[in-house]
């Protein structure tokens, strides 16, 4: 496993988001803490601030480094005041309690997938490396499974499978099966459709618009008019800078991985957001549901309560008109139709 060399100096800064202004630490907040196997930024600037998303404004960055705020397990933190303000500094494991702790860059050899990450990538892996969505002509012009080799209508890993249309020059591809449609709640217009990832295949030889395809790896059985796209070629990053949008942003949540009625923490939900929107990977989001309608007991007519904010989320991957965000903090149960301001 590739192993990189980099020095840290960092940091946790109370910085306030409004000017002048010094955000206030949590209640009950810890003087030290032990980086564990499972811990996340997001986890640990939670237990020190009220807005744990903030930790962008919260790490000491070494501008002569790359990377400078990774951070393992084994690190300790250590909650001290410089130039009047709270701050965490990171000891390396091993390196024993300081008195003054100097942010002079230190030389580390360790393996990069060690680093803590910012958010639980177990949860959106998935969705970084295979899942996406495509438009209409994309899905219905792409080359489909014609049948197993033998003719068997399903079939999986290690099987070879017969598929028909254009693969061009290619040699691997993704088999994808259309999923639900995405369409704006407001405007009705068609989003995208999500593409669900079953397996990969590589070509191994074409006569006429028939080709012989094996499968290198199946999620769920291979059905005959399953899709060929193109493997992607994107670089994968664990690494975010969690923000508020540039721009004012108002979206919703369109739809939930797995179909639930019900939104919490952890799950990955589609926004009507997308790269036309000027939204990135990294960007946070506030999370509103809807204001009661109550009647007025004194006027006798209906009013709606104002919005209730309920949660947030952060937007980890972008397509044109819509994007997959995971659900970092829920004080309700969340669901379809939520609607997304600037946090």
């Amino acid at each position: 496993m590739r192993k990189i060399l980099f020095g840290i100096a960092l940091g946790l800064i109370a910085a306030v988001v409004q000017a002048g202004d010094v955000l206030s630490l949590k209640a009950g907040h810890p003087q030290t803490y032990v980086v564990k196997k499972g811990d996340t930024l997001w986890d640990i600037s939670g237990m020190f601030l009220d807005d744990p998303w903030l930790w962008p404004e919260l790490w000491h960055y070494n501008p002569q480094v790359e990377n400078p705020h990774l951070i393992y397990p084994g690190d300790v933190l250590h909650l001290v005041w410089r130039d009047g303000k709270p701050m965490l500094v990171r000891n390396p494991k091993g390196s024993g309690p300081s008195g003054v702790v100097k942010l002079t860059p230190q030389m580390r050899i360790s393996e990069a997938s060690q680093a803590i990450p910012a958010i639980p990538l177990d949860v959106v892996a998935p969705f970084l490396s295979r899942s996406r969505v495509v438009s209409e002509d994309e899905l219905e012009n792409a080359p489909y499974v014609l049948a197993g080799q033998r003719g068997n209508i399903v079939a999986g890993a290690g099987d070879s499978i017969l598929g028909r249309g254009d693969f061009g020059e290619l040699e691997n591809f993704g088999i994808y099966r259309r999923g639900q449609e995405y369409r704006d709640p407001v405007t009705g217009e068609r989003l995208g459709i999500e593409a669900i990832d079953i397996g990969t295949v590589h070509l191994l030889a074409t006569e006429d618009d028939v080709s012989t395809l094996a499968v290198n790896r199946s999620t769920q059985e291979i059905r005959r008019a399953d899709r060929f796209l193109p493997l992607e070629e994107r670089q994968l990053t664990a690494r975010f800078e969690p923000d508020a949008p540039d721009e004012d942003v108002a979206g919703f949540i369109i739809a939930v991985d797995g179909g639930v009625t019900q939104i919490g923490g952890m799950d990955v939900v589609t926004l009507n957001l997308g790269e036309r929107n000027g939204i990135e990977a990294g960007d946070v989001l506030a999370i509103y549901s809807s204001g009661v309608v109550v009647r007025d007991p004194v006027k006798g007519d209906r009013v709606k309560a104002p919005d209730v904010r309920a949660g947030l989320l952060m937007v980890f991957r972008v397509f044109e008109k819509v994007s997959y965000g995971l659900v970092l903090q829920a004080e309700q149960a969340l669901k379809v139709g939520d609607k997304l301001r600037n946090p």
